[in-house]
């Protein structure tokens, strides 16, 4: 029994079908092509496969808090205007690289819908106080009797 191609390809339309609640609307992407880099063999100079996703993240329909969220990302691919820009070329063909693309920038805007926990500052227990010191105190047992020997 042979599997079909969009059977084992991870790069269909079931396996992208992926909940998200935040979608990104492809008409918000600029897509370019660029020829990819690395070796390639005979085609390497002719063929532009690989694929820019340029996401400006202001202009887009996303939800206020959503937006903020990516703006603060420390991320190097957000430029100074706020537009994300991803490459893709990891396949052979613009289609997958340019399905690739999406993905990723799917899954960045994923990563940001749910907003960080407030952290509560809490105080450390008393036998972790005690247990941080024991081994204060053991440690300084330890150095202090690496001193010369004395006659």
């Amino acid at each position: 029994m042979t599997k079909s191609w969009a059977a084992s390809n991870p790069f269909t339309i079931q396996a992208m079908a992926t909940i998200s609640h935040y979608p990104v609307d492809e008409r918000e992407v600029e897509f370019s092509a660029i020829r990819a880099q690395g070796a390639g063999g005979q085609n390497v100079n002719k063929v532009s496969s690989a694929v820019h996703l340029r996401f400006d993240i202001a202009a887009s329909s996303l939800p206020v808090e959503i937006k903020e969220r990516l703006l603060c990302l420390s991320d190097s691919r957000i430029t100074q205007d706020g537009v994300l820009v991803l490459k893709a070329q990891q396949h052979r063909t613009q289609e997958m690289n340019r399905s690739d693309a999406l993905a990723r920038l799917q899954d960045v805007v994923d990563s940001v819908a749910v907003p960080p926990k407030a952290r509560r500052a809490t105080k450390p227990t008393y036998g972790s106080k005690q247990r941080r010191l024991e081994g204060k105190s053991q440690r300084s047992s330890i150095k202090s009797s690496r001193g010369k020997v004395q006659d």
